[in-house]
């Protein structure tokens, strides 16, 4: 559900072109004068997200409900790496080890040890194959041109 929460809006983006990609932020600065969170963390990015988890929950029997809400803690884990990334001056995209996944992975590992009996050591796991995946099929995807930076 990790890899559907975020891979479905790259797929959106690729299938829709520009259509539907309102930034949430709306173009909006910060106190810095910096992005909130860029315009790549679009409307379409975050429903795509929370409907390909809701999907993928539903298909495994865990539910709609439970996908819907793990699809939006990994994508406000998406956009909390991305506000942090603007702080620190690092720009959208830019590959940054550990803060671009761990925060998607954390949050809605932690809902799923809550809801389903999985223990921390699972939440742990998945977390670090998350990074390890995220490390290695980046440039994949953007060799395929599915990804437009190769990180």
């Amino acid at each position: 559900m990790l890899v559907a929460a975020n891979g479905a809006p790259v797929l959106a983006s690729v299938l829709m072109g520009g259509r539907c990609a309102c930034p949430i932020d709306r173009g909006g600065l910060w106190f810095d004068k910096r992005p909130i969170f860029g315009a790549s963390k679009t409307w379409r990015g975050l429903v795509a997200g929370c409907a390909a988890s809701a999907l993928v929950s539903s298909l495994a029997g865990w539910g709609l409900w439970f996908g819907l809400v793990f699809g939006a803690l990994a994508l406000a884990g998406d956009l909390l790496s991305s506000f942090i990334k603007r702080r620190a001056g690092i720009h959208s995209s830019a590959r940054a080890t550990g803060l671009d996944q761990i925060p998607e992975a954390v949050l809605p590992g932690l809902f799923a040890a809550w809801w389903l009996p999985v223990g921390w050591w699972t939440v742990i796991a998945v977390t670090l194959l998350f990074m390890i995946a995220d490390v290695i099929l980046s440039p994949l995807l953007h060799e395929l041109g599915i990804r437009r930076e190769p990180h």
